[in-house]
């Protein structure tokens, strides 16, 4: 395993964060022992969860009932001490409910509007079954997101930081469900598929919650906390090989594009952009970092590739009726596309 390099001259700005990367770097461990205390199993979900808190992402759950989504996100809300919000999606929800809306007051200077905040001014927000709802409240998200902020009557508020959208969507019951546009997905970092339990996870949670009430989570970091991992995840190094790497996975996916693989034209209808090439790079520094290396290898981008893509690549019905999968293809991607050999440190 590669340690940490130590402090140098050249290197000011990442001797003043060290305290912080050892933090990050050692606090994995905690976190995971707090989480198992609600939490089974789950640890590829849970890390790649933690890559995008880290990175200042924003995460796509999908999962079928039941398999913990909301408690995950809960816990994970309580270990880094945010003020945490649950948005129940519905088809009439609207905007003014997620956002907030100006309403009239008495006040010492007479009658004026005042903004009432809604439930997004929180740290970390779970928008539950975010595809039940129509489009244009699924749109009130989409400047939140993206600009941290809200806009209402002509105005803008600012929200709190630490901000997170942790969205869950169910894979089945599609009766009244309305898809994500690609716009708001791309604005999504990763979308993280929670599966079912092995026997013997699933044996320990019927077990543990049929018994006991679980011990309470402890808070180990605060908001504070999380926006210094957020700058120094950007300061870990990465090979300009990695990064041309990234992009050349993130631009294979684009059918009719000069150097596209066969099977991206005859199966994919739209590909992944630009963002794609930038949230392989920043998850890969998180995950390195919650490694205990100091610089990125090709294996992180690999890793991160299937929750980076899987909602960026939009098949055809082609691809569909030879069931072919979003999985596939990435894969297919992976093995077309040649990773550098001995990419610099």
């Amino acid at each position: 395993m590669n340690t940490l390099p130590a402090p140098t001259p050249e290197a000011p700005s990442f001797q003043a964060e060290r305290e912080t990367v050892q933090r990050l770097t050692a606090g994995r461990a905690r976190i995971e022992a707090e989480l198992a205390k609600a939490i089974v199993g789950q640890r590829e979900v849970i890390e790649q969860i933690l890559i995008a808190l880290f990175s200042g992402g924003h995460c796509l759950i999908t999962g079928a009932p039941g398999l913990a989504k909301t408690l995950l996100v809960k816990s994970i809300a309580r270990i880094f001490h945010l003020r945490f919000q649950r948005i129940q999606f519905t088809p009439d929800l609207m905007p003014a409910d997620i956002t907030g809306t100006e309403i009239l007051q008495d006040t010492a200077e007479g009658r004026k509007m005042v903004f009432v905040r809604g439930p997004v001014f929180a740290n970390l927000i779970l928008a539950d079954e975010i595809n039940r709802t129509p489009p244009k409240t699924q749109a009130a998200l989409l400047e939140a997101m993206q600009e941290h902020q809200v806009t209402a009557a002509g105005v803008r508020h600012a929200l709190e930081e630490p901000f997170f959208v942790l969205a869950t969507q169910n894979p089945i019951e599609m009766e009244g469900t309305y898809p994500l546009p690609e716009a708001q997905l791309d604005r999504f970092m990763f979308n993280v598929v929670m599966d079912y339990l092995p026997e013997n996870d699933e044996v320990a949670v019927v077990t543990r919650t049929t018994a006991e009430l679980p011990a309470p989570i402890a808070a180990l970091f605060s908001g504070e906390d999380v926006l210094r991992f957020h700058d120094v995840v950007r300061q870990v190094p990465v090979a300009e090989e990695i990064i041309r790497y990234a992009v050349k996975l993130a631009a294979a996916s684009r059918p009719h594009q000069a150097g596209t693989p066969d099977f991206i034209g005859e199966w994919v209808s739209w590909g992944a952009g630009t963002r794609a090439g930038q949230f392989l790079v920043l998850g890969a520094k998180a995950r390195a970092l919650l490694q205990g290396r100091a610089h990125v290898t090709v294996d992180d981008i690999q890793t991160l590739a299937y929750p980076t893509l899987r909602h960026r690549i939009l098949l055809n019905y082609r691809a569909e009726a030879e069931g072919i999968r979003v999985e596939d293809v990435v894969r297919r991607l992976l093995d077309a596309i040649k990773p550098p050999l001995n990419p610099a440190p």
